[in-house]
């Protein structure tokens, strides 16, 4: 039993040297530092910035930053086809494009803004990802070739299967802390 005394002990003693190794560790990050990583975008737009971009300026920068890897137009590479896949969801082959599958068009501005381009996330200008968004609605079919994306069309935009999302009641009863429960 000595022996686990001594490891308790040891464990405990080295416990503390990383407590206190961690108060000297690093500093709170300031609200200006927090608010750069602060950029989701939930389905009702909150969080969208100020800005906005047409189809035809999403065009260009598509073919500037995306076409490499979602092919010219978006008709695939090896990032994918991102039009296209209109009434397979519910066939053995589904396709699962931004027009077919995406519930909220504000997912997708949201996902343009942290993950693109591949090769460079997040170093597309606000008014870029406005645009890039409304050229992959326009090929989808969901807003027109001369539509202009802000933060209000965005949100107004139903895309097709906003409802074939449908909560699953084995996840009913769990909570997060942010739910309060």
């Amino acid at each position: 039993m000595s022996w686990l005394r001594s490891v308790a002990t040891g464990l405990v003693l080295l416990g503390g040297g990383a407590a206190a190794m961690a108060a000297d560790f690093g500093r709170p990050a300031t609200p200006a530092e927090i608010a750069l990583w602060n950029i989701d975008v939930l389905p009702d737009g909150t969080g969208l910035p100020p800005g906005s971009g047409t189809v035809a300026q999403g065009k260009q920068v598509f073919e500037e930053n995306c076409a490499a890897c979602h092919g010219e137009g978006g008709t695939g590479g090896i990032g994918g086809k991102l039009f296209g896949g209109d009434g397979t969801l519910a066939t053995d082959k589904p396709v699962k494009t931004v027009g077919s599958f995406w519930p909220y068009a504000t997912t997708l501005f949201d996902y343009i803004r942290r993950a693109m381009p591949y090769s460079a996330p997040g170093t597309l200008s606000d008014d870029e990802v406005y645009a890039l968004s409304a050229y992959i609605l326009n090929l989808n079919g969901i807003v027109g070739a001369d539509d202009r994306l802000d933060r209000t069309r965005l949100v107004a935009i139903r895309m097709p299967n906003r409802n074939g999302f449908v909560p699953d009641r084995e996840f009913s009863d769990i909570h997060n802390s942010r739910q309060g429960n």
